[in-house]
């Protein structure tokens, strides 16, 4: 079977926010702020169950995060020990021939920030959120990458830059989605941060 490494992201250490909202959407083993991560996706969908049990067979990492999609599917693991969040990885890799290198290049498809959010918007956002509340008055920042998990990356490096709260992420499917609030100036280093960060990336893979 032919595998599509869409996205291969590891994160050194998680941060509080993206920790603790994975948390409370996972059904799996829940990250703890500080850990080690990684994301792997790949098409189809249905390949990330061999890939699943090919990485907890080679180490003592652990899963939070498994999405089965037909077209597209979701693998989070951490660990405390970095060393055994990459060993997973490489025998991640190992099993479906790809290298990291040959991951799909993420880009930036949607970018906007909302000045000063109205209450009745903030209302319909924190019905459909995961996250911290949205608070009328704050900034709003919206990213959209393709493909899909590499928006973690750049929520964990948002969150590294500014004082921002993480309202939702939706780091699987077609594209991935990210909403942060906060003050403008906060708000604007965030989303300078996380735009870098997925183009720093882009760089990388297309040289």
């Amino acid at each position: 079977m032919s595998v599509t490494l869409r996205s291969y992201v590891f994160l050194d250490s998680l941060q509080p926010q993206l920790a603790a909202f994975t948390g409370t959407t996972a059904r799996g083993f829940l990250p703890l702020a500080g850990q080690a991560s990684l994301w792997v996706e790949t098409a189809p969908g249905m390949i990330i169950n061999r890939v699943t049990d090919v990485a907890l067979k080679a180490t003592q990492a652990v899963p939070a995060v498994q999405v089965v999609e037909r077209a597209f599917g979701l693998l989070e693991l951490h660990h405390d020990d970095k060393g055994e969040v990459h060993a997973a990885g490489d025998a991640v890799l190992k099993y479906i021939q790809c290298t990291y290198e040959q991951a799909v290049a993420p880009k930036v498809t949607s970018n906007q920030i909302i000045r000063a959010v109205e209450a009745y918007q903030a209302q319909l956002i924190n019905r459909n959120r995961s996250g911290m509340m949205l608070i009328p008055g704050e900034s709003l920042f919206i990213l959209e990458t393709e493909p899909a998990a590499w928006i973690v990356l750049a929520a964990n490096e948002a969150e590294k830059a500014a004082n921002v709260s993480l309202i939702n992420l939706q780091p699987y499917g077609a594209f991935g989605r990210l909403w942060m609030s906060g003050t403008e100036a906060e708000i604007d280093s965030a989303a300078a941060a996380a735009i870098a960060a997925i183009d720093g990336v882009k760089a990388t893979l297309k040289s």
